[in-house]
């Protein structure tokens, strides 16, 4: 059993930032791919980033936050960080951590990869 709690959200004004943290439970952090979701309300959960195990890998969806937000780990910490910035209105949503701890590939992007969620974080972006 994987626990993930998430954290650092909050309001921010358009063109500003916030760093998400997702802390893992667990000796074996380090063998798990990382990914992060975003859902807003009335829409799907949608993917933004993943990380390979050693964090050498990674992928952002395109068009809607590449360049914008960068995701990274610290193993000895067992954490992933999502660092958001030029926030947009349009990032608003509850943002979810994942970890898939039988990686296949270096990453995935689909949400159906993921054994274990977070509860969730809330950004909200004022314009």
């Amino acid at each position: 059993q994987v626990q993930l709690v998430e954290s650092g959200g909050g309001l921010v004004q358009a063109g500003g930032s916030l760093r998400l943290s997702c802390a893992a439970s667990g000796r074996t952090f380090s063998t798990y791919a990382m990914g992060w979701f975003r859902q807003a309300p009335g829409k799907e959960r949608e993917f933004v980033a993943a990380i390979s195990r050693s964090g050498v890998s990674k992928y952002y969806a395109v068009d809607s936050v590449k360049g914008r937000f960068a995701i990274s780990r610290d193993n000895a910490k067992n954490t992933v960080y999502l660092q958001m910035n030029s926030l947009k209105f349009e990032d608003t949503a509850l943002y979810y951590c994942a970890a898939d701890v039988n990686p296949t590939e270096a990453y995935s992007i689909t949400a159906g990869s993921y054994d274990y969620w977070g509860q969730g974080t809330q950004v909200t972006v004022s314009t």
